[in-house]
């Protein structure tokens, strides 16, 4: 124990860098998210096959630095309940029945975001036995693909800002 004590007192508090992205930028987001959806939009995220990096960064977008439940956006268990739908991974064969249901429960007008190089191109899993590759080879629309491996909750913020504004844009959308 006292060789532990003497490394910590000799290293320091180690810890992660803050995230990068200047917090101007994520308070101007969450303005126009609020300004657009009105402090309603409940998110489905749903797990089609990935190894969980992405849904670690889905996770940080509810911490205090992004604080997405304060603003009223919220993660929903229901489908019925959902505005969004926020797809991680390449959608495996067992996933595919599971995530047109969802996809069907979602009431009109519904938006999908793919989030992650495997939901937007199958990423190193592609199209295989096991694996029907990128979520656009199942749901019949896909509104936004955020791309990375794993995208950093910025740019995941980016992509549902982008969905919701195209979807408040489109006529006869919202």
């Amino acid at each position: 124990m006292l060789k532990i004590l003497r490394q910590i007192a000799r290293v320091g508090i180690a810890t992660e860098p803050p995230p990068s992205a200047d917090g101007a930028e994520v308070q101007r987001i969450q303005r126009e998210l609020l300004h657009i959806v009105g402090r309603a939009l409940a998110i489905r995220q749903v797990d089609a096959g990935s190894c969980n990096g992405c849904e670690l960064e889905i996770h940080a977008l509810n911490n205090p630095y992004y604080n997405l439940e304060g603003l009223g956006i919220r993660f929903v268990a229901s489908p019925r309940h959902a505005d969004l739908l926020l797809v991680t991974g390449p959608v495996s064969r067992h996933m595919h029945e599971a995530l047109l249901r969802t996809w069907e429960a979602t009431p009109e007008p519904r938006l999908v975001v793919a989030a992650g190089d495997c939901a937007c191109d199958g990423g190193v899993f592609g199209d295989g036995y096991a694996s029907c590759g990128r979520v656009a080879n199942v749901l019949p629309v896909v509104d936004v693909q955020v791309p990375g491996c794993p995208p950093p909750p910025i740019a995941l913020l980016r992509g549902i800002l982008l969905a919701v504004h195209g979807a408040h844009a489109a006529p006869g959308r919202r």
